[in-house]
C-alpha cells in the first residue's frame, strides 16, 4: 500500500486511514521514527522487537556466538 502525505508547518504527518486501519494503528500507539540512509522508517516497537527476535533464529544452534565473541576478544587482547 503507497500513500502520500504532507508535512505540515509544525512538522506533523498524518497516516492516511486506511494505512492506520491496515497496520491495526489506534489512537495513543506509539511508533519509533528512524533514518535509514535517506529513508524514513516508521514502525511499531512490536514489529521492531518480532525482526530482531527473527534474527537470533538465523543463528543455527551448533555455532556459540558467546564462544565466538570470547574468541575474538582474546585474539585482541593477545595483539595489544
Amino acid at each position: 500500500m503507497d500513500a502520500t502525505v504532507v508535512v505540515g508547518r509544525q512538522g506533523r504527518v498524518v497516516i492516511p486511514a486506511e494505512v492506520r486501519a491496515a497496520l491495526g494503528l489506534q489512537p495513543g500507539d506509539e511508533l519509533h521514527l528512524h533514518l535509514n540512509g535517506r529513508q524514513l522508517v516508521l514502525e511499531r516497537p512490536v514489529d521492531a522487537l518480532a525482526q530482531l527476535r527473527g534474527l537470533a533464529t538465523t543463528v543455527p544452534t551448533s555455532r556459540s556466538l558467546v564462544d565466538e565473541l570470547l574468541a575474538e576478544r582474546r585474539r585482541e587482547v593477545a595483539e595489544e
